[in-house]
C-alpha cells in the first residue's frame, strides 16, 4: 500500500513526547516519504512543553492540527473532523495514553467519521491497553514498552537499537546548547532540575539546598546546570550560596530541544518525575530520579540501566538528601571512569 500521509494522534507534554520516540523513529523509517501531521494538544501547562516543541526540528513531523482536549461539543468536533478530512491523509496512527475500552471505541468512531479508513495502534485488547505486571516485583511495566507493543502493527521496535532516542538535533541547536555551558570549560558538571507541572511531584526547595551543598563539598570544583521552565529560574538562582562552583541557570533559557543539546555535556542528571529527566535520559546521560506516590513503579521511569531510581511509595517527602547524595556521588565517580 502507498502511504502518502500519515496522521499521528499523540497527545500530551515533554515526557509523553520523549518516551515515544522509538515509535516515531519506526514511523519515519517505515514511511520515509510520507507526509507526517501531528495531532496533539497545545502545552497543557506554562512548566511543561508540548509535544511540538520536542519533535518539530527533528524531522519528524511536517505539521501539526491542534485537538482540544476537554472539549466535547459537537461543534468543535465538527470543525476538527472537518479539518481531518481535508487533510485526505492515507493512515492514523493511534498513539494514544493508556484508556479504557469505551474510550477507544468512541475514537475510533470519530477517526472513521473523518475518513480514516486505516488505523494502526488501536488497543483493542487490555493488554494492549495497560502496563505490564511483574508477577515476581510488583514493577509496572515502562510506558515506552507499552506503547512499544501499542504500535507493533509499524512492525517491531527494538527500544536498545542504536539511534532509538535520537532527537535528530541540527547542528545549531547542538551550538546553542555548547554555548550554553561554554563558562564550565573542561569542568565536568551535574544537570538538575527542580521543577514540574505537578506540585505531587515536587521534593522541596530546603531539600535541594541541603542536597546542593552536600554534593559541592563531596564533588569539589563541579559545575551545575539547572533547567527547566522560566518559572523555575528564581529556584536555581537560590542554590547559589550554597554551591560552590560554576552555576548556569538555563531555566526558560533554552528551547526544549536546545536544552537536550546542553545535557549532553553533563556528567549526570539530578531530578523530579517530570519531562527534563526523559529528555536527560534520551541524551544518555545517567539520571538520579526522584519519585512518590503519583505514579506506581516503574511506569514512569527512564529507559535504560545506567539510572537511580529512588521510588517511595509512602511518600516523596520520605527521601532523603543523604540517599540522593549517595546515588549522585555514586553516578559521577562512575561516569567518571567512563569518561
Amino acid at each position: 500500500m502507498s502511504v502518502r500521509h500519515i496522521v499521528v494522534f499523540r497527545l500530551g507534554s515533554l515526557g509523553d513526547a520523549v518516551v515515544s520516540l522509538p515509535c516515531w523513529h519506526q514511523i519515519r523509517e517505515r514511511f520515509p516519504d510520507a507526509r507526517r501531521t501531528l495531532l496533539t494538544n497545545m502545552s497543557i501547562s506554562a512548566k511543561a512543553a508540548g509535544v511540538p516543541a520536542v519533535l518539530g526540528g527533528g524531522g519528524f513531523i511536517d505539521d501539526f492540527v491542534e485537538y482540544p482536549i476537554g472539549v466535547r461539543s459537537a461543534g468543535s468536533l465538527w470543525t476538527l473532523a472537518s479539518q481531518l478530512r481535508a487533510l485526505r491523509a492515507d493512515m492514523l496512527v493511534y498513539m494514544a495514553e493508556p484508556r479504557g475500552l469505551a474510550s477507544v471505541y468512541r475514537d475510533w468512531a470519530f477517526f472513521r467519521l473523518c475518513g480514516f479508513q486505516t488505523i494502526v495502534g488501536l488497543p483493542w485488547r487490555d493488554d494492549d491497553r495497560n502496563n505490564r505486571v511483574d508477577p515476581a516485583t510488583g514493577l509496572e511495566e515502562l510506558e515506552s514498552l507499552r506503547l512499544a507493543r501499542q504500535m507493533a502493527g509499524l512492525g517491531p521496535i527494538d527500544l536498545s537499537r542504536p539511534g532509538a532516542w535520537d532527537l535528530c538535533l541540527s547542528d545549531a541547536e547542538m551550538a546553542v546548547g555548547t554555548q550554553a555551558t561554554a563558562v564550565f570549560g573542561e569542568t565536568p558538571f551535574i544537570a538538575i532540575n527542580m521543577g514540574g507541572k505537578d506540585k505531587e511531584k515536587d521534593w522541596g526547595q530546603a531539600n535541594w539546598e541541603r542536597l546542593i551543598a552536600e554534593l559541592g563539598a563531596a564533588i569539589p570544583g563541579a559545575g551545575l546546570l539547572a533547567v527547566g521552565a522560566p518559572s523555575d529560574s528564581a529556584r536555581a538562582l537560590a542554590l547559589r550560596p550554597h554551591w560552590p562552583g560554576p552555576l548556569v541557570d538555563a531555566c526558560g533559557v533554552l528551547s526544549v530541544r536546545e536544552c537536550a543539546a546542553a545535557l549532553e555535556h553533563a556528567r549526570i542528571f539530578i531530578g523530579h518525575d517530570s519531562g527534563p529527566m526523559h529528555l536527560a535520559a534520551s541524551r544518555g546521560l545517567p539520571c538520579i530520579g526522584l519519585f512518590g506516590d503519583f505514579n506506581r513503579p516503574a511506569k514512569w521511569h527512564p529507559y535504560g540501566s545506567a539510572h537511580r531510581i529512588l521510588h517511595r511509595m509512602d511518600g516523596l517527602a520520605q527521601i532523603s538528601t543523604t540517599e540522593v547524595l549517595e546515588a549522585a556521588t555514586s553516578l559521577w565517580h562512575r561516569a567518571a571512569i567512563a569518561a
